[in-house]
């Protein structure tokens, strides 16, 4: 398909694709500015966006428009919206640093994950984004980029509203196919068995393929 290049101010395009142009922004972050630089991506696949990286205080982040977002399904299973949400990983985060940050002993996503009461606030609004209307409980405020995979702890375009697996028990809380496919490349990533740059573009891809498409299931 092609398509014709229109000029439009960055104001204008930040207005159109993020929720409340008019009102009061929800976060003292703008997300149209952050993480303006992009990885380098393998393979000369599509180069994944930057974010802010780990801060020490989260503010709640605008959300793209009301009903603007649409699930993509493989075999059942959720996906999100590239559009909405492409993925963005952190600058704090790099292949040459991975024992002192992701694969480091104790732990490293406790110290870099948003509190509660800003995922909170940002959940319900990306819900609207995508016209969640199921169990919040159920579905989880979920980093497409996991942050055992350098994902970005903040960036709206890296979370999405996740609903449950197809058979889920309802009301029986989160519980989704794709925790243990993040911990299985992080594994990887530590072990030296696959870079972090292709564990990150094959879960951006479509996390349901990522550990075939590495050969790693």
């Amino acid at each position: 398909m092609r398509f014709t290049r229109h000029v439009a101010s960055p104001a204008l395009l930040s207005c159109l694709f993020l929720a409340g142009c008019s009102s009061v922004p929800l976060g003292t972050s703008d997300p149209s500015s952050s993480g303006a630089a992009e990885s380098g991506a393998p393979g000369g696949a599509r180069p994944i966006a930057v974010g802010a990286g780990p801060q020490k205080k989260y503010a709640v982040q605008r959300q793209p428009a009301a009903g603007s977002c649409h699930y993509r399904y493989e075999k059942g299973e959720p996906l999100e919206d590239p559009q909405c949400t492409p993925g963005a990983i952190s600058p704090a985060v790099t292949q040459t640093n991975l024992k002192s940050t992701i694969c480091r002993k104790g732990g490293y996503t406790s110290g870099v994950r948003p509190s509660t009461y800003i995922t909170g606030k940002e959940k319900k609004l990306n819900a609207t984004s995508y016209g969640f209307t199921g169990s919040m409980r159920d579905a989880e405020y979920d980093h497409l980029i996991s942050l055992q995979l350098g994902g970005d702890p903040n960036d709206y375009r890296n979370l999405w509203v996740e609903p449950a697996d197809p058979g889920h028990k309802k009301g029986s809380g989160v519980n989704n196919a794709k925790d243990p496919v993040e911990t299985k490349l992080h594994t990887a990533v530590c072990a030296g068995k696959v870079t972090l740059a292709r564990a990150q573009q094959a879960i951006v891809t479509d996390w349901t393929t990522a550990l075939a498409k590495l050969g790693l299931n």
